[in-house]
């Protein structure tokens, strides 16, 4: 299995609190990623450190071979996108400029907009369904449409590597899954790696090719949704009893919940 984006016995922290220790993972090439645990487990840090906004307290992330913190920030972008947790506008950008900002890695003194640059922007567009909110400003959209933006931008840099942390936040249940059909249909067409935070553990399953398990800031289990996700797993992992049956659309793990615990009394 060949990695370009691998993790090396990386330590982070924030400050003196350590999140991740000694921990490895290689991203499979031209596969879908997906990393699921329960809050505070270290998974969008892991994303954070995977996309170079935080630097590992020991280990090395590297990016096709070179370490990700001593690769220039222009080339870093070139390759890899990247659509944090919560992204921030500039005041009364519109949606047509911020999707735009997507292309600034490949601009130079002697590149300037282009109308490969114009397409790609377009395309981006198209694909998340925010054409018709071109001129509008993005402060005035709804969380749902501000996000569809943010996937935009993300598309429009048109690198060969995504992270996406929690893509589907604020979006309503069929707003989820255009999105994520949006990343497998990336997937199919361009063969563009992908990894991707996600808290629903039955639409991971449904939609990785690798699943990456983490609890208390270490890789639980990893591997095929159809050998990672177990009863056994969310019980560890999530403290759940569950029986895990196909999904009768896809095939895939679908986790149902089991009865439930005795419900604490009112304070």
């Amino acid at each position: 299995m060949s990695a370009r984006l691998t993790a090396r016995q990386v330590t982070l922290a924030y400050e003196q609190r350590t999140v991740v220790e000694d921990l490895d993972l290689a991203v499979p090439d031209g596969r879908v990623t997906v990393v699921v645990g329960p809050n505070a487990c270290g998974k969008s840090t892991l994303l954070r450190a995977l996309g170079r906004l935080l630097r590992p307290a020991s280990g090395s992330v590297l990016l096709d071979g070179a370490e990700l913190h001593r690769t220039p920030t222009r080339e870093v972008a070139r390759k890899l996108g990247l659509l944090p947790q919560t992204p921030v506008a500039p005041d009364g950008i519109t949606v047509a400029d911020l999707v735009a900002r997507g292309r600034q890695p490949h601009q130079s003194w002697w590149r300037q907009w282009s109308e490969s640059d114009e397409a790609a922007v377009g395309l981006a567009m198209e694909r998340t369904a925010v054409a018709e909110l071109a001129d509008r400003p993005v402060d005035e959209l709804s969380g749902g449409q501000r996000q569809r933006v943010w996937i935009a931008m993300a598309l429009a840099q048109d690198t060969d590597l995504l992270l996406l942390d929690e893509p589907t936040t604020y979006l309503d249940i069929a707003h989820q899954i255009e999105v994520l059909d949006l990343v497998a249909e990336l997937n199919r067409e361009r063969g563009q790696t992908t990894v991707a935070v996600l808290h629903d553990l039955n639409q991971a399953a449904r939609y990785a090719d690798h699943l990456v398990a983490m609890k208390a800031g270490r890789i639980a289990a990893e591997g095929p949704p159809s050998e990672v996700v177990t009863a056994e797993l969310v019980r560890e992992v999530f403290g759940l009893e569950s029986v895990v049956v196909p999904d009768p659309v896809t095939g895939t793990p679908l986790v149902v919940p089991g009865a439930p615990g005795p419900r604490r009394a009112a304070a």
